[in-house]
């Protein structure tokens, strides 16, 4: 039987979705989401699985899927297929009460979405409205950052007359300083619980007419964070990967270099490179550079001149870079940002990204340490490991961003 499963697991997509594990009488036994549904669902297979897990495949009679259109979608399709059927192995050792929700009281006058667990069920009114179960916090919340950067609600304080972080860079509809009716609002919410109850098709003709470029914004949702998440832990059982051996390693060789190819091309699609450049601390400025693809777009450079920081703050100075450059909504988000510099930069810039809810990985180029890589403190072993293989185009991206900023000082020098 386990042959046969095999067999057909092969045939399944290399695209984000859901798979459904039932037994012989057609009892869903458990419910899982994947960036790569052949490649999640063939792991289930391997050896020494965790005991639970071992039990669970041994009762499989059939495994069916359910294909996403993004890693997004795959999350919230999974989230209302375990609250339909609560399957035995989803909620095996695990009660209702610790799994996470996200919560919306629609008679709030700004209503917005909040992320807790079922024992803080009785915290609510019981007219809110509750989405999930899901399993893991990081990445609701990570969901809710990208849905959010399509329909933007609020999160500050109305009419303090002082516009936010989030209404700077397009994430707020301006709630803070009093730009929108409490009405309007409220479409924006409503779309989100079309969202979250799994109706994009049917919301996308919808705004087809009210609102042409969230439909288009809806129809091309680009979820790297979540697909590099997915991808190294999308469930949650503990299943018991093999260690992978480094690229130098004479076993499975091959098939380790294609892995990490196949990782970098799904995380890195944009990576955005930083660097300050200034005359005898006057004339500061600082350079954005672009890579698609692991090459550059030099379409896509861009040149800051500095205005509020002080001479020869160089730190300020890149705050002041990045979170001007965080304001331009319509340039993709990037999937990782390229310091040239070392510690003191990357937690400078860690520290600012994590007030505002940010979640861009950093890696910072310290050119007096050697080209060592510097990664700010809270980033995962795994995502540094695939970071570090990528290092020859990092230092592109750190030189082509060393290179466009002189630029800038070469022409400041000339007029």
């Amino acid at each position: 039987m386990r042959a046969e499963l095999k067999l057909k697991i092969k045939r399944f997509p290399s695209s984000p979705g859901v798979y459904i594990f039932e037994n012989k009488k057609g009892n869903i036994l458990y419910i899982g989401r994947a960036a790569v549904l052949k490649k999640r669902v063939l792991s289930y297979f391997q050896k020494n699985l965790d005991p639970r897990l071992q039990e669970m495949v041994d009762k499989a009679y059939k495994i069916r899927y359910k294909r996403a259109d993004s890693v997004l979608e795959a999350i919230i399709l999974e989230a209302n297929l375990i609250k339909k059927h609560w399957p035995k192995y989803n909620i095996r050792e695990r009660d209702n009460r610790s799994f996470i929700y996200i919560v919306i009281d629609t008679k709030d006058e700004y209503p917005q979405p909040v992320i807790v667990r079922g024992r803080e069920f009785k915290k609510f009114p019981s007219r809110v409205q509750i989405f999930g179960p899901y399993k893991s916090l990081s990445t609701v919340q990570s969901a809710l950052r990208i849905i959010r950067r399509i329909f933007p609600y609020s999160t500050c304080k109305p009419a303090s007359d002082r516009p936010c972080f989030y209404y700077a860079v397009g994430m707020c509809p301006g709630v803070c300083i009093g730009k929108i009716s409490p009405e309007e609002y409220r479409k924006n919410i409503t779309h989100i619980i079309s969202m979250l109850r799994g109706q994009k098709k049917q919301l996308v003709k919808e705004l087809a007419k009210e609102n042409p470029l969230q439909a288009r914004a809806l129809q091309h949702i680009f979820d790297a964070s979540l697909l590099t998440r997915s991808s190294l832990s999308s469930s949650s059982f503990p299943l018991v990967i093999p260690r992978t051996p480094s690229l130098s390693s004479r076993t499975s060789r091959g098939k380790t270099e294609r892995e990490v190819r196949d990782n970098r091309k799904k995380f890195c699609r944009r990576i955005e490179g930083y660097d300050i450049s200034h005359l005898t601390g006057k004339e500061t400025g600082g350079s954005m550079v672009v890579f698609m693809g692991n090459k550059p777009d030099k379409s896509q450079y861009r040149l800051f001149t500095i205005k509020h920081a002080q001479p020869h703050n160089d730190l300020a100075a890149l705050e002041e870079v990045i979170i001007r450059r965080l304001r331009h909504t319509e340039w993709r988000f990037p999937d990782l940002i390229v310091i040239d510099g070392g510690r003191p930069q990357i937690t400078h810039i860690n520290k600012i990204l994590q007030d505002k809810s940010i979640n861009i990985p950093l890696v910072g180029i310290s050119k007096y340490g050697g080209d060592k890589l510097v990664f700010a403190s809270n980033i995962k072993k795994s995502l540094k490991e695939l970071i570090r293989s990528m290092k020859p185009t990092l230092l592109q991206v750190r030189n082509e961003a060393h290179r466009f900023a002189i630029t800038f000082s070469r022409k400041k020098r000339k007029l």
